[in-house]
């Protein structure tokens, strides 16, 4: 315990499913925490049960997928915390059609929620950590960034940029003492596992070398170890908490 006493952490999506997972464990970890979610009231919800464990938690309503309001944001985020040592860009949306179904007004919402959101929160928080020579940033990306799926073109590709935007980011700031990594959890219960259809989720099931699904607690260890001291070796890398999904 205490792996991150002191720190400042800042979970976007942080209401719920793996984002509340995350929060938690820092939390219990010794982190100070501010959740940014577009659900109001489960930010709240979440940021009580996290100052329940005895830490300071604030709950931040934004879109994370617009620039006005994920700047606001993340400002207001290190105003209250002061300053931000670690940021989990984990917001995200789901969804499945064929490509040839794929209007470009869900194609743009896919990229501007799962993959611009990382460059707006991202961009906000690394001058402070630059300055102080100490930072993380982890984003959650997906093991189908590295398989792909049916009717996940538009999903795939935003997951897949955050892999890219991961690397590239982790030789910018290295020397800066900032590690860049992603987690690409596997298939997780979670509200947004629902929005995919019953036949995509057996297929998936099928795949499964542990035949199930994961949980949120599954993946949140995952992120307490990149963001301590722990982690402190990791930079550029994507570690895949799967269920076999991918081996690599």
């Amino acid at each position: 315990m205490d792996r991150l006493k002191g720190k400042k952490c800042v979970v976007t999506g942080g209401a719920r499913g793996i984002g509340r997972a995350i929060a938690l464990a820092f939390a219990r970890e010794g982190a100070d925490i501010a959740i940014l979610d577009r659900n109001e009231e489960l930010a709240a919800t979440t940021a009580r049960d996290a100052e329940a464990i005895g830490v300071c938690a604030f709950a931040i309503t934004a879109d994370v997928s617009d620039e006005t309001s994920a700047t606001a944001a993340l400002q207001r985020a290190e105003q209250a915390l002061g300053s931000v040592d670690v940021l989990v860009n984990n917001a995200g949306i789901g969804g499945n059609a064929l490509l040839v179904d794929l209007s470009v007004e869900a194609w743009d919402r896919m990229i501007a929620v799962n993959l611009r959101s990382v460059f707006l929160c991202t961009r906000v928080v690394l001058p402070g950590m630059i300055s102080r020579r100490w930072g993380r940033i982890i984003s959650t990306s997906s093991q189908l960034a590295h398989k792909g799926g049916i009717e996940l073109v538009h999903y795939c590709a935003a997951k897949a940029g955050i892999l890219g935007f991961t690397r590239a980011l982790a030789y910018e700031v290295a020397q800066h003492g900032i590690t860049v990594n992603a987690i690409c959890p596997g298939p997780i219960e979670t509200d947004m596992s629902t929005t995919l259809s019953d036949a995509w989720r057996a297929r998936k099931l099928a795949e499964l070398p542990l035949g199930r699904f994961g949980t949120v607690e599954e993946i949140a260890p995952t992120a307490v170890l990149l963001a301590s001291d722990e982690g402190s070796y990791y930079t550029g890398a994507s570690l895949n908490p799967n269920g076999g999904d991918v081996m690599i």
